[in-house]
């Protein structure tokens, strides 16, 4: 009896690595094959869809998917210069904004920034729950590097335009552009891009209030930052 107890925590050990390599060959089928073809959801858009239909049980999103050739450069610009103004030159990872956004949250005593490059959020809303857990952190960190060694620069940013949140219940660069200006996704100037890029880090509270000045003011911010921005 004592010998079989002393081999249990190996066996679960065991069972657990084999489990989490199986989790992770399946992150890894998914990125190989949305390489080549475009994924219909994401984990975050399937667990705000659950949320809506509490409330309305025959609920959809918006959600359109629209190639990377057919959304405005204004937009590309827009999003690299608000989310991630080195997305050309890192690998998943810009540390110094990462130190930037902790001591901006040590200063102002409450998590007010996150420092995450577009791949990491990228990572995050196809995958994961928008849970903040240690564990989480440690699956959002494997899963950018999966991306960045499996998608070049330009297939990350052309899923991460189809499946972001941009408003209640609208996803994605054309359902947005739709929604907030009645226009295609490349169709959008470089105003209406630096509108849609500020609305990123509170989609939903944007929708219904568009015309804070806190808005206004980052949505010209990123207009005069987005001549610098590099894309793919």
């Amino acid at each position: 009896m004592a010998k079989l107890l002393k081999r249990w925590p190996w066996r679960l050990s065991l069972l657990a690595s084999c489990a989490a390599l199986l989790y992770l060959t399946w992150i890894l089928l998914h990125i190989v094959y949305w390489n080549t073809y475009n994924p219909r959801t994401s984990a975050f858009m399937q667990s705000r869809l659950e949320t809506l239909r509490q409330l309305h049980a025959d609920a959809t999103v918006r959600h359109q998917w629209v190639a990377y050739e057919h959304i405005s450069p204004h937009l590309k610009r827009a999003i690299i210069a608000a989310e991630d103004s080195q997305f050309m030159k890192h690998n998943g990872f810009d540390f110094q904004a990462i130190q930037h956004a902790l001591e901006k949250n040590i200063k102002q005593g409450e998590w007010v920034a996150g420092g995450s490059t577009i791949s990491q959020q990228l990572a995050k809303n196809l995958f994961l729950s928008d849970q903040k857990t240690v564990w989480r952190k440690f699956e959002e960190m494997i899963i950018t590097i999966m991306l960045e060694h499996m998608m070049p620069k330009r297939r990350i940013l052309e899923i991460y335009l189809n499946m972001i949140e941009w408003g209640h219940d609208v996803f994605g660069a054309e359902a947005a552009a739709l929604h907030y200006f009645g226009v295609s996704a490349s169709g959008l100037s470089a105003r209406q891009a630096a509108f849609l890029a500020s609305m990123i880090p509170n989609p939903r509270y944007y929708d219904r209030n568009r015309k804070t000045q806190k808005l206004l003011k980052k949505s010209n911010i990123i207009l005069s930052r987005m001549p610098l921005a590099q894309i793919p």
